[in-house]
């Protein structure tokens, strides 16, 4: 079925024309990865890779890059052992692979006419002469990888036009891959951080209350920066203790339990409820009934990329609802506060000063911060404090009471209260150990 629709969503125009303007090769495969013949198109294979040593291993290379570009939703570049370049883009009907399209035609410019040569009289099978196969290969036209990428591109709108179903599929393949590849780097750097045989981190509370905060202000940028964040401590910490890595978990017992993709899940349920309530104040009908899908999948969810898909989608909805209910007075006033704060926030700023910046009375000033900052004043303010110190401990080789003073905090042991109150330790702690590493 997958194969009858490929063909019939991809007319004959289409790999003609592309060929055409392009000059390079374009074939079309299907969902098993067989070759379907559009229009007699000029099959490398039979010019080229029928005489070629290296045959069966490039079938597998084809195979391989069309399941890699079938997963990202993007376009995959590769080279076969011969030296020829190709790049696959997939098609999709209705949400499943249906097969793709392969360009090719070009030779790695990096390589040079003589190591061609020499590669083809290396793997010429003999079924023709070392020499006329040197020339089918060199016939090929010389390209750089920016002009590759370019015909990338074009064969991956191709791709796109050919699909049907959900237009956006590929870029929502492309936005999961990129999350992923986030995911997967913050958690190689927090296993990096934290070898088996050290204690583990606890559950980033502050972080999530950073989240939480720039959402309710629509900055989706940090709130999906934030997102990851949490997202990979909640998945280290969750997989690390379930592995028993002779970890202990702060103020629990270790755990070799194999289930840390549902303890995960759990989190991500609670965490979503908190990106729901945020967005609480711009609720519809519409948005509540979004909401629940979104708890719904979640509880559906099979792996942490479906996780991590569906509350970073939260995030991206919920921060666009916040900025069409917002009040354009409000958004304005929080953007000139917050901007002076960040400002002078080294030096002593009272409520009232800080509301006469933006022309409103302290205590109302004071009611919409905490509505759409999610904390009061003086908490926002000490936390951008102990984050300068943060910094200041691990970079500098100041005085606790230099770096006191440097924070605008009223004396050393004033600070080391603040400074505890949002990391769980003491600032002398944070600083010999390197940061926090759990309690």
């Amino acid at each position: 079925m997958r194969e009858r629709n490929v063909m019939q969503n991809a007319p004959s125009k289409v790999l003609p024309v592309y060929r055409m303007s392009t000059g390079s090769i374009a074939q079309l495969f299907d969902y098993n990865y067989r070759h379907i013949e559009v229009d007699g198109e000029p099959a490398i294979e039979q010019n080229i890779c029928q005489h070629c040593t290296s045959r069966g291993n490039c079938h597998d290379l084809h195979i391989s890059a069309m399941r890699e570009s079938m997963g990202s939703g993007r376009s995959q570049i590769y080279q076969c052992e011969l030296g020829l370049l190709f790049w696959v883009c997939p098609i999709f009907n209705d949400g499943a692979f249906s097969g793709a399209l392969r360009g090719s035609g070009y030779l790695d410019d990096t390589f040079g006419v003589f190591r061609f040569a020499g590669k083809c009289n290396a793997l010429c099978n003999q079924t023709i002469t070392p020499e006329q196969f040197a020339r089918r290969v060199l016939a090929f036209p010389f390209g750089n990888m920016k002009k590759i990428q370019s015909l990338a591109e074009m064969l991956l709108l191709c791709a796109e036009s050919l699909s049907s179903g959900n237009k956006n599929h590929h870029e929502t393949l492309r936005l999961r891959s990129e999350q992923q590849a986030s995911l997967s780097s913050q958690i190689d750097d927090l296993r990096a951080k934290y070898p088996p045989g050290s204690a583990l981190p606890g559950y980033p509370l502050e972080k999530e209350r950073q989240l939480i905060s720039f959402l309710r202000r629509g900055n989706k940028k940090e709130a999906g920066r934030l997102l990851d964040e949490v997202l990979a401590s909640l998945v280290f910490i969750s997989s690390a203790s379930a592995a028993g890595h002779d970890r202990l978990l702060p103020g629990s017992v270790k755990s070799a339990s194999t289930g840390h993709f549902k303890q995960v899940q759990l989190r991500a349920l609670e965490l979503a409820v908190l990106l729901a309530r945020s967005g609480a104040n711009s609720g519809s009908s519409m948005v509540i009934e979004s909401n629940a899908r979104d708890m719904k999948q979640i509880q559906e969810a099979k792996t942490i990329d479906e996780l991590a898909f569906i509350l970073h989608s939260m995030v991206d909805r919920i921060s666009l609802q916040i900025v069409s209910f917002q009040g354009l007075p409000h958004a304005s006033i929080m953007r000139k506060a917050e901007n002076f704060i960040r400002e002078h926030y080294t030096r002593k700023i009272s409520l009232r000063e800080i509301a006469g910046v933006v022309g409103l009375s302290a205590p109302y000033f004071s009611t919409i911060f905490k509505e759409e900052m999610g904390e009061n004043l003086s908490r926002y303010i000490n936390r951008l404090r102990v984050e300068k110190a943060s910094k200041l401990l691990l970079e500098t080789e100041l005085s606790l009471s230099e770096i006191a003073g440097e924070c605008c905090f009223e004396d050393q042991s004033w600070f080391s209260k603040i400074f505890k109150s949002f990391t769980g330790i003491s600032p002398g702690k944070y600083r010999n150990q390197g940061g926090i590493h759990g309690t």
